[in-house]
């Protein structure tokens, strides 16, 4: 685990061996300055002239400053070396992220995957903060205060021997019952973020609901939930600070008492009043550096489990790689299906998918009907490759999907879904998602054929209107028609549309299905939909049910051969009789 963040430092290894450098160097002078803090002490008593205590005044003042340049030094170094890190860290886990297949996401959650990209990265930015000053900086301290001790008061130093076990076994007592709980808190955190995600991205439906209140309550749970369980690990932390000063004011109180005697008993000829001085500080400095050590064994606890979570990322393996020798060229928008079955874990019980053949020529138009769980989305879902089929073979252009460079692939075929997501950017920005390189005239055309050009032109800045995260600022059918031009712009060779006509009325449908016809008409379109009206004039009609084709045909066919289908156009024929209209 640590090899694997280790590379994430890169070019910031300077950084951080200069931090180590800096601390080294402020640790030495730190345990020189009591000595010779002591030498001053012990002069002043001996009645030296005032120039000999100018002297040593002025080496401490030098020390001093070398010290506080050091350790300001090692300041900013190790910010620059940390924060770096950081970034490296956020930009490998997100770079992962975007290798990964719907397989790989599944398996961690969206709100996990934000927990792991901010709380556990900031953990591990501090942890690593601290290992390469306060880390090094204590066990230095900790080295060079004892061996100053033993010289500067011999016999007395033993006072150590005693105190530094008690409160090295005392802080790891403490680290070891806070600990638990300080791990379970990040699993708590990623139900944390899930709420909130939930919460805002369904802020419609909460309030069309009027469940305010419920969801008021959820989220003070499980921040409730978390903030027990800090109390319950503060609590036991907060034990160091006791401990800590029992130790210091028991050494203390040690080394002024038998100290003070050895020094009025011997005259001065065993232990010096500056010895004392020294003593006291460097006690001083020991039990602090235990102290630090014991908070960098918390934090690098805590941080581990933020480590651990962190590499289980960047260690995932994507489900789907590309072959050794990848095509990138697709020949054409035709598409087979050979023996297929698919589900969607190894340990599913039922396949999504099973027994599909089909044969889909380049340019055709096919329409797909059925209910809801079928097996529709998971169809086309096969054909960019989203999921590699669990048997059998899916082609596209004559060849395997995966014997295709993945970018190849999925540039050759545009998805317009039901749910689109639209980013934080300008209308035209949105649409040259599908283009980069479109002209004005190209979008403006893309949107005429779907039938989004009359609506942008009514926002006030047209084409260079802001669209709101999420697109909350325009209605679903704006935002299916946006997403469907989007997908023209790309002129695709298989464009497939999963029930993303369904907020727009059956006379913008027809239209936008006039479009593809005009526009794309050596493009293979794949469209799944709920109203027999959107899929009536395709070449091929599917009809699916529990994960298999039924039955398949023209319209004509169908209706002479398919009860289902029959029922189905002869409901939904009564209905369109009495519209409701409009967009959803």
């Amino acid at each position: 685990m640590l090899k694997r963040l280790a590379q994430c430092v890169r070019e910031y290894k300077t950084p951080a061996l200069l931090t180590l450098v800096f601390i080294i160097g402020e640790a030495i002078i730190e345990a020189l300055i009591p000595f010779t803090t002591a030498n001053l002490v012990n002069e002043i008593k001996a009645g030296v002239e005032m120039r000999e205590v100018m002297r040593l005044g002025v080496i401490l003042v030098v020390m001093s400053l070398l010290s506080l340049t050091c350790g300001g030094m090692a300041g900013f170094t190790s910010a620059r070396a940390a924060t770096g890190f950081a970034k490296n860290v956020r930009h490998d886990v997100f770079h992962k992220v975007q290798e990964f297949s719907f397989e790989n996401i599944d398996k961690f959650s969206s709100s996990s995957l934000v927990t792991r990209m901010t709380t556990d990265i900031n953990n591990v930015q501090m942890a690593f903060m601290m290992l390469i000053r306060i880390a090094i900086r204590s066990p230095l301290m900790l080295i060079f205060s004892i061996i100053m001790a033993y010289i500067m008061g011999g016999a007395l130093a033993t006072s150590f021997v005693v105190i530094i076990p008690v409160l090295v076994f005392g802080l790891l007592m403490i680290a070891r019952k806070a600990m638990p709980a300080f791990r379970a808190v990040f699993k708590k955190y990623d139900r944390l973020n899930e709420s909130v995600e939930e919460n805002v991205r369904a802020m419609r439906v909460v309030k069309g609901f009027a469940r305010e209140e419920y969801e008021k309550g959820k989220f003070s749970a499980a921040s409730d939930d978390i903030r027990a369980d800090f109390t319950r690990a503060t609590r036991i932390v907060a034990l160091n600070m006791p401990l800590m000063q029992l130790c210091i004011y028991g050494n203390m109180v040690f080394v002024l008492l038998f100290g003070s005697k050895l020094v009025i008993s011997s005259h001065g000829s065993i232990i010096e009043v500056g010895q004392i001085s020294a003593m006291l500080t460097y006690g001083m400095q020991i039990l602090m550096s235990l102290m630090m050590l014991s908070m960098i064994y918390v934090m690098l606890t805590m941080s581990a489990e933020s480590a651990k979570r962190i590499v289980e990322v960047l260690d995932e393996e994507p489900a789907l790689r590309n072959p050794v020798s990848p095509a990138n060229a697709v020949a054409d928008g035709s598409i087979d299906f050979e023996n297929v079955r698919f589900k969607y874990s190894a340990k599913a019980e039922r396949y999504a998918l099973d027994d599909i053949n089909l044969h889909i020529r380049s340019g055709m138009t096919v329409g797909i009907l059925g209910g809801t769980g079928v097996g529709k989305s998971t169809l086309v879902q096969l054909i960019p490759r989203l999921y590699d089929a669990t048997e059998g073979t899916v082609k596209v252009g004559g060849r395997d999907v995966r014997d295709y460079d993945l970018a190849s692939l999925r540039d050759a075929v545009a998805m317009v879904l039901q749910k689109n997501e639209l980013f934080s950017s300008t209308i035209a920005e949105n649409l040259r998602w599908g283009n980069a390189n479109a002209t004005d005239e190209e979008v403006v055309e893309a949107c005429r054929l779907a039938q989004a050009d009359d609506f942008i032109r009514s926002f006030p800045d047209g084409y260079q209107s802001k669209i709101e995260q999420g697109g909350t600022n325009v209605s679903g059918g704006q935002k299916q028609r946006l997403c469907i031009a989007r997908a023209l712009l790309k002129r695709p060779k298989i464009l497939i549309l999963d029930d993303s006509t369904s907020a727009v009325d059956t006379r913008t449908d027809a239209l936008i299905r006039q479009g593809f016809r005009d526009y794309i008409p050596e493009t293979t379109k794949l469209i799944i939909a709920q109203r027999v009206a959107s899929v009536e004039d395709a070449d091929l009609i599917l009809v699916m049910d529990g994960g298999r084709i039924v039955e398949s045909g023209t319209h004509e066919q169908l209706m002479a051969a398919s009860v289902i289908y029959r029922e189905t156009y002869e409901q939904q024929t009564k209905s369109a009789a009495n519209p409701k209209g409009g967009e959803e």
